[in-house]
């Protein structure tokens, strides 16, 4: 039976549902701790907030920093079945070392580690599930992006909740709880992916040659660069926008007050609302020949995250000494969500569907180094947050975020030379 022809639940092959599950699960587990860290090292390691954000930048750096090292284990050694599975179990381990205090540097460099064998392998799955002229392609790594996203509107809830209310340590066991699911899905799954392709080049395999994709893999080092700067900024939102949330804001709602972690569940809530109608209209404008190359379309995201910066350094020069009513964050996720869903989908999928044979692991892994440099930028830029007064900090976020949106679109000729699936068709 051809892959296309195989039987599909929701329009698409079983085996992108293993995925799209495995990754929510693993995504809940890593939101789940994200939220609770900085708050942890803050109020209950009594760390400062220059050092709590740098330790923040650090984690989050490495651990996107190991798939590169992860990515080539898995298409030379392990394969990415036996990736994923290795490096769930050591995330599993990691997060439930979270919840003793001594450990905790420990946990933080396991959960990295094993997150070097999972991340990369996971996504390089997708292209395997179809055919190379099969459309439903295009699309799979938006679907994909949507588990990402409800494994992080419910970390936020579910253990941020527990951390805050019952204690931290029941939050980073909850994280632990995920990611054990996200690991039972995939090895009751496995029956639906299609089997890996030989590890080996075998007498009939064309030799890989670096002359042959070198102008894509410059391409791709540049559309990395870009987005390396576009992290700097990005990347903000669960460190310094999150202490913002905590002492700038009017969380009242009521007699209730809103729990600080709640807010983190606003981005993912809102990309399951918005990916759907999105997709539709980018379905309609392929049908018209108005489709958009996937620079235009990442620079247009990052312009976009540039406006919700600025919308939050507007609201907090107006608010004065007063904190900001929470509605204003509530429009600042929606616009900084609508610009995610432009960037860092298309993104991804540019880098999968670019990566040569053999190398889809690696490949995939060149995009989470792009989130490794960035994440370890954001660090560096969160260490100002308390040297600067907060409207001009977030404001020289959008100035971050701009420049990228600047770099992307003019990498948009050089990105339409090297991707052959995207045919112009005019803006």
């Amino acid at each position: 039976m051809t892959q296309s022809a195989a039987p599909t639940w929701f329009g698409q092959p079983r085996g992108l549902t293993v995925l799209f599950l495995t990754n929510m699960w693993e995504q809940f587990s890593y939101y789940g701790m994200r939220a609770l860290l900085v708050y942890y090292m803050t109020k209950e390691l009594l760390l400062s907030q220059g050092h709590s954000s740098f330790v923040y930048g650090a984690y989050t750096a490495c651990a996107y920093f190991t798939p590169i090292v992860g990515g080539v284990i898995a298409d030379r050694l392990l394969g990415k079945r036996r990736a994923v599975i290795l490096g769930a179990t050591i995330m599993a381990i990691g997060h439930f070392m979270m919840a003793f205090e001594p450990l905790f540097y420990f946990a933080l460099a396991t959960i990295a580690l094993g997150n070097g064998l999972f991340l990369p392998s996971l996504p390089s799955q997708i292209n395997d599930l179809y055919k190379a002229g099969d459309p439903r392609r295009g699309w799979a790594y938006n679907v994909y992006y949507v588990g990402i996203n409800i494994g992080g509107f419910l970390a936020p809830l579910i253990c941020g909740t527990l951390g805050e209310l019952y204690g931290w340590h029941y939050g980073f066991g909850a994280a632990g709880i995920g990611m054990f699911v996200g690991l039972i899905i995939y090895l009751w799954g496995q029956r639906y992916l299609p089997p890996e392709p030989p590890r080996v080049p075998t007498a009939d395999t064309p030799p890989m040659r670096w002359a042959d994709h070198k102008g894509t893999f410059m391409v791709l080092l540049a559309v990395a660069l870009s987005v390396t700067v576009f992290r700097g900024a990005y990347e903000q939102v669960g460190n310094t926008v999150a202490l913002w949330a905590d002492t700038g804001l009017d969380r009242a709602a009521g007699a209730f007050t809103i729990p600080m972690t709640w807010f983190q569940s606003l981005n993912p809530l809102l990309v399951m609302l918005m990916t759907p109608p999105l997709l539709a209209y980018w379905h309609r404008r392929a049908d018209a020949g108005k489709d958009m190359s996937p620079a235009r379309r990442m620079a247009l995201g990052a312009a976009v995250v540039a406006c919700a910066y600025l919308l939050l350094a507007a609201v907090e020069w107006g608010s004065g000494d007063a904190k900001a009513p929470w509605l204003w964050f509530a429009v600042f996720f929606a616009i900084f969500t609508f610009g995610e869903l432009l960037i860092l989908p298309t993104g991804l999928g540019l880098f999968a569907r670019l990566a040569p044979p053999r190398l889809g692991a690696t490949t995939v892994a060149a995009w989470y180094l792009a989130i490794f440099t960035g994440s370890l930028s954001a660090g560096l830029v969160g260490m100002l947050w308390s040297h600067m007064d907060q409207a001009p900090f977030f404001a020289m976020l959008a100035v971050i975020a701009f420049a990228a949106a600047l770099l992307l679109r003019a990498l948009d000729g050089a990105v339409r030379r090297v991707d052959p699936t995207w045919a112009p068709k005019g803006d």
